[in-house]
């Protein structure tokens, strides 16, 4: 919990460079991440407009044997909308069935503020 408060308070900060740095010493502090803090790490990229970054946060979930949810693929899906990638957002929705995820009204939202940018 300390660590997904402490890059929630990054994102807040706009310091989404300190989210990542906090998130990658975590292995080193022998604290195995989990899918709250990859959320919140996503978070923080996603509001400083880092959709690589977010994308490859999201795509480590599974090896990590992390299991993304709703709102890793809502927080995914908006960072696609805030670069204009409505296609990739229309792929990352489309991809849910496959990891079990089931969308919600905020990624239908994030999905249509994709398209709507696109």
């Amino acid at each position: 919990i300390t660590y997904s408060a402490a890059i929630g308070a990054c994102k807040k900060g706009d310091q989404w460079k300190l989210a990542l740095k906090l998130f990658s010493s975590m292995p080193g502090a022998k604290v195995d991440p989990s899918t709250i803090t990859y959320n919140a790490a996503l978070s923080a990229c996603e509001k400083a407009g880092q959709l690589e970054f977010a994308l490859h946060l999201l795509g480590m979930m599974p090896y990590a044997t992390v299991a993304p949810n709703k709102i890793s693929y809502s927080t995914a899906i908006s960072a696609c909308a805030t670069e204009c990638q409505w296609q990739l957002a229309l792929d990352l929705f489309r991809s849910m069935p496959d990891t079990r995820v089931s969308p919600d009204e905020v990624t239908y939202n994030a999905l249509i503020s994709a398209c709507e940018k696109g």
